[in-house]
């Protein structure tokens, strides 16, 4: 099903809303530099949240495979750069596709996409050159790393870019995929048969990010309205969307228990951080305010997936 319905509310045309964008950040911003454009076209944020990740994925194969830390030096240096790479140039692309609708929300209407400092020819080369170089950085690894890591594009910029964002309320699962392929990047370049604890960091990072996007899409709901994006708040509301965030969230609870080979602490700071977001989602909900709900819960996030990938690296150090 499509929301057809929500695009006929766009009133405004959007090239020439993009010109008028741009003529003010030329004004305003004079000495807007290069590098700052190109980390922003590259959404430099998520590249680096996922750098913890795929070193997470590097660390538990080296950890729970017995390796040599130094000997996998060179493939893990190699995952990192070339991961990150492939991200890059998924989020520039992303970039290019979605600069017809990014002028209409807040946080997306300063890109370089919008304000012409940087031409759609020129994004689309940086985006398919950052593809190209990162590619083969990974072919230096293991061919499961490099199938894993173009899942993760394919997802991001076909799947979820050009297809589901624009026309279904599950965009935002079907970006999950994506997000949850980091670590099984980094784990297939030093041990191309996945550990089942491998699957358990992919099954996490997949179901934690509905609850962090949703709370995200609250935030910004007019704005995502405006843009025509058929987010689950859009189309559906704030209380579907909040029983969605908890639903989500409790489906992260029993996760700890499967990953026994990491340890009994670990388990059990695991299973607070859980409780913790749980209790604090029950109370946001009884508030009944619902931008208060998600900011809390898009907060907690964040700082749940940090502390989370964090606490099995240090856990795990002394095996």
């Amino acid at each position: 099903m499509k929301y057809e319905f929500l695009f006929e509310k766009r009133r405004i045309d959007l090239e020439q809303l993009a010109n008028n964008v741009s003529n003010d950040s030329e004004m305003d911003h004079p000495s807007s530099s290069l590098k700052k454009d190109l980390l922003s076209l590259m959404k430099i944020g998520i590249v680096n949240s996922n750098i913890l990740t795929t070193f997470t994925g590097i660390w538990l194969a080296i950890q729970l495979n017995g390796l040599d830390i130094l000997e996998t030096l060179p493939k893990a240096i190699l995952t990192i750069i070339g991961s990150s790479l492939i991200i890059a140039g998924s989020c520039v692309i992303n970039n290019y596709i979605d600069r017809d609708i990014d002028p209409y929300m807040e946080r997306t209407k300063n890109r370089p996409t919008v304000t012409g400092n940087i031409k759609p020819s020129v994004t689309i080369s940086i985006g398919i050159m950052l593809l190209i170089v990162g590619f083969t950085f990974m072919a230096f690894t293991t061919l499961m790393a490099v199938v894993y890591a173009f899942i993760g594009a394919f997802t991001y910029i076909v799947l979820y870019t050009l297809w589901t964002k624009r026309n279904y309320t599950l965009n935002t699962v079907v970006g999950s995929i994506s997000g949850a392929a980091p670590p099984l990047i980094g784990w297939a370049a030093i041990d191309a048969n996945l550990h089942f604890i491998a699957w358990m960091l992919f099954l996490i990072m997949f179901i934690w990010q509905p609850p962090h996007f949703l709370a995200l899409a609250m935030r910004r709901s007019e704005e995502y309205k405006r843009a025509g994006i058929p987010m689950l708040p859009v189309v559906y509301g704030f209380e579907m969307t909040k029983r969605q965030v908890m639903i989500w969230v409790l489906c992260l609870l029993p996760l700890p228990f499967y990953m026994q080979d990491l340890g009994l602490p670990f388990i059990i700071f695991a299973t607070i951080l859980n409780i913790g977001w749980i209790v604090l989602g029950i109370y946001c909900y009884k508030q009944k305010n619902d931008q208060k709900f998600s900011k809390l819960m898009f907060i907690y996030s964040i700082n749940y997936l940090t502390l989370l990938f964090m606490s099995m690296i240090v856990f795990t150090i002394s095996f």
